[in-house]
């Protein structure tokens, strides 16, 4: 395998967290909807990668990822109150959207976005956790290795164009199941 050659990676797997009651499922990635990258863009957790990258096609893999190269440790600082104005549409609280364990997108004045999850609404404020939700949690990750080859040159071409936004729908030139962005026989049917 060449060092810095991208593969096209499809995997099934059961995301578990590892808690001191047990394992929690947290996630599945199934046959009818695998999971499909290409590597090389940081797009998943490094170690997440490093661990499939050998693997080859019907590998059944099994690791587990510590907090600190996961989502890192939970910290209370990022949980913030605030201002209940901030989620007014029209003078009107936004109970639509804002209510307790909703995923909100926010922005910071720097123009930064990322995501929060409500916590509690009170009288003046909105309280606000931006730490991401697997955060200080140990990641257990079970699984198939559907399909590892190398990447084509189209396929890495237009995965670049998705993620900058050039492209927002893969396959739509007529390639899926041809080697296209989709992954070829893994992603033949665009992971449905």
């Amino acid at each position: 395998m060449e060092e810095n050659k991208n593969k096209n990676i499809c995997v099934t797997y059961d995301l578990y967290t590892v808690e001191d009651d047990g394992r929690h499922l947290v996630e599945k990635a199934t046959t009818d909807k695998p999971f499909v990258f290409i590597s090389g863009f940081g797009i998943t957790l490094k170690p997440f990668e490093d661990n499939l990258l050998p693997l080859h096609d019907g590998d059944s893999f099994d690791f587990t990822i510590e907090p600190a190269q996961a989502y890192g440790d939970y910290e209370d600082e990022r949980v913030l109150e605030l201002d209940r104005q901030m989620f007014c549409i029209d003078g009107q609280f936004d109970r639509q959207h804002i209510y307790i364990d909703a995923i909100v997108p926010l922005q910071n004045a720097q123009g930064d976005r990322f995501m929060g999850r409500v916590l509690d609404i009170r009288d003046n404020v909105v309280v606000m956790d931006l730490n991401h939700p697997l955060a200080g949690k140990t990641l257990n990750f079970k699984g198939v290795v559907i399909e590892n080859r190398d990447a084509t040159e189209h396929e890495v071409k237009k995965f670049i164009q998705q993620l900058t936004g050039e492209d927002c729908s893969c396959c739509a030139d007529g390639e899926c199941g041809s080697g296209g962005c989709c992954g070829g026989g893994c992603g033949s049917s665009c992971g449905k």
